[in-house]
């Protein structure tokens, strides 16, 4: 089940967009098997992005570890991992090595900086790779600083999302040649390329280089977030000239009272009315009256509240797997249809299974426990 069912990937286990990025790969039909450091797992810690693949603990730094992983990988179709530049190299499990055992391997890496570059083997975190590509300045109020994303843009978005379609795209690739490749993918690159429409906006002259004065940063009335009389919040996005029409009419606000729609320096008086009408009435009730509608009304959901909604419930957006409820695979397929995500695998499964399942003779599993390779 899944477009990439029969597909075979190894993943040095990290944290952030690698073990992400397995996960799209697993949730897509592949099979993953994901390569552990050895150590003391957190007790009762629900690793949801852990599903659907099954794990092994191989000590990279004993004499027999790097062999494990060149085992597998001569029976994959890629490898995932996310170590500083250089690591994988160290511990004899680079591209070089792989590609030597299987010269069709796709071998995916994730960094923050890159592979190559003055920063490239810096340390850094999301916050450090979006601020370097331009993707945190514009968020956050005029009047204040930027303000982090979570880490969505660079560790999801821009880095585990972007490794794994590149990934895809070197397996299609390699389907045609016969020959394998590396996927350098960066973080500060990827979140970049999730600011290509601001940069044509820039370009046209319809951007300006500061917060809080954009179309689409919530200066603009009808592109904002507001509050309602709970202290709940409506995202609005009523940007065509029509559903801005229709918005004001339903909250019963007379457009000819108003400054144009694009006119930058009415902008504050009308968002001020607006925000007056919204703290009149609850989420809820605005809810009643403007969801569904060309109006381009929607709640703000919290974390807990998004699963409830009826609309998540009936695409089933949300399932629940092994008693935690997570978001479900995406995007949808016609005829390949995602598989419901397996559950992490539980404390004490038999490595010696997993590294059967991918060709390892039972002898050699024993020495490799024997000599303390495998955890």
């Amino acid at each position: 089940m899944g477009p990439l069912e029969g597909v075979r990937i190894v993943e040095l286990a990290s944290i952030g967009p690698g073990p992400f990025c397995a996960m799209l790969l697993a949730d897509l039909g592949a099979q993953v098997l994901a390569v552990d450091r050895p150590g003391p797992q957190r007790s009762g810690w629900p690793v949801l992005f852990a599903r659907g693949r099954r794990r092994v603990a191989v000590d990279l730094k004993h004499p027999d570890g790097p062999g494990v992983v060149l085992d597998l990988v001569a029976g994959a179709d890629a490898l995932v991992e996310g170590f500083r530049p250089g690591v994988a190299e160290r511990l004899g499990v680079g591209p070089e090595a792989c590609l030597a055992r299987n010269p069709r391997l796709v071998y995916g890496r994730v960094t923050g900086w890159g592979q190559q570059g003055p920063l490239a083997r810096s340390a850094g975190h999301d916050i450090d790779y979006i601020a370097l590509a331009g993707a945190l300045h514009p968020l956050g109020p005029a009047a204040g600083p930027p303000v982090p994303p979570l880490n969505l843009l660079g560790d999801f978005g821009g880095g585990g999302m972007l490794l794994a379609l590149g990934v895809v795209a070197a397996l299609l690739e390699a389907g045609r040649s016969g020959a394998g490749q590396v996927v350098d993918a960066a973080m500060v690159d990827g979140a970049a390329l999730l600011t290509t429409q601001l940069h044509e906006l820039l370009a046209a002259g319809q951007w300006t280089d500061r917060r809080g004065a954009n179309l689409l940063d919530g200066a603009a009335p009808f592109y904002a977030v507001y509050e309602t009389a709970d202290g709940r919040h409506l995202a609005v996005g009523a940007l065509e000239p029509r559903f801005w029409a229709e918005l004001l009419e339903r909250v019963g606000l007379d457009a000819g009272d108003l400054p144009a729609q694009l006119d930058r320096d009415g902008w504050p008086v009308a968002r001020e009315r607006l925000a007056a009408v919204f703290r009149t009435r609850t989420r809820d009730q605005w809810c009643a009256l403007l969801e569904g509608t060309d109006a381009c009304v929607a709640p703000v959901l919290s974390l807990l509240e998004a699963p409830a909604h009826p609309h998540n419930q009936a695409r089933a957006t949300f399932v629940e797997v092994a008693g935690a409820l997570q978001p479900a695979p995406a995007p949808r397929f016609s005829r390949t249809s995602c598989p419901t995500p397996a559950p992490p695998p539980g404390q004490g499964e038999d490595p010696a299974q997993a590294l059967a399942a991918w060709g390892l003779p039972s002898d050699r599993v024993a020495h490799l426990r024997a000599t303390g390779a495998l955890g």
